[in-house]
This record gives structure tokens, C-alpha cells and sequence, in this order.
């Protein structure tokens, strides 16, 4: 069962993540990709952790992912679920599902991408999934 919708934080901004978070204010979810062993990697940085490669670029994600492990913090004042989203084709992440009746969600479904406004004035918004 959704609840009261959490107040996110403003994420930290750094020059590795400037590119990210200028294009999620746009609506476009970035990965990096290594140009040397071509796997994605997420949290954004210059460096590959796959090889230590520094050759690493941007590129656009459709969004679209599925539930590889979920938990709902059903005793927290404002009930939320955490998960490990595996994106489709690419890395897997932390992140929250939102915008859901929690007691559904299982592992193996499919999620997809929306973007969720954070606190303070101009602050990018974060990513996060719900049930597709």
C-alpha cells in the first residue's frame, strides 16, 4: 500500500555527474558506458569499475528495468520500497518503486522510469521506477 509520498533530498552534483543530472532535468536517463570492454555501468563516474578504463561515454536508456530484489519499509513514518532494478540491457541499480499498491510488487516484474522532483529550488529530479 502507497503512502505519503517521501521528501527526497537534492542529490550532490560534481562535474563526474553534472552531464547526468542536467539531462535528467530534461527528462533523459544517462548511463556511462566503457569505449573499452562496452559494459554500462551505474552510479555515474568517469572510470569504468568493469576495467579501470577512463574511456567512457554517455548514452541515453530507454528507462526500462525489472524488479531483481524489492523491500517495503511498511514501519518507516512514510512507507516507501527500495529495490534493486536490473535495467534492461544494462547495469542494476538501487533505487525506489513508487506510485504503486507496495503489497503487489514481486521480483521478475517489470518496471520503468520516472523521475521524481527533489527538494530545493532548480534541483534536478531523481530516478526512480514504477510497475510497467
Amino acid at each position: 500500500m502507497a503512502g505519503k509520498e517521501r521528501a527526497i533530498p537534492a542529490p550532490g552534483v560534481n562535474p563526474e555527474t553534472e552531464v547526468f543530472w542536467n539531462a535528467a532535468k530534461e527528462g533523459k536517463f544517462l548511463l556511462r558506458s566503457c569505449d573499452d570492454c562496452g559494459k554500462s555501468h551505474w552510479y555515474p563516474r568517469a572510470v569504468c569499475p568493469h576495467c579501470l578504463s577512463e574511456k567512457t561515454s554517455w548514452h541515453e536508456h530507454k528507462g526500462g528495468g525489472t524488479i531483481y530484489s524489492v523491500s517495503v519499509m511498511a514501519r518507516a513514518p512514510e512507507v516507501y520500497a527500495v529495490a534493486y532494478v536490473t535495467l534492461d540491457g544494462g547495469p542494476t541499480m538501487m533505487t525506489n518503486i513508487v506510485d504503486c499498491d507496495f503489497s503487489t510488487l514481486k521480483i521478475g516484474q517489470k518496471v520503468k522510469l520516472v523521475f521524481k522532483p527533489t527538494q530545493g529550488e532548480g534541483a534536478p529530479p531523481f530516478p526512480m521506477f514504477t510497475p510497467a
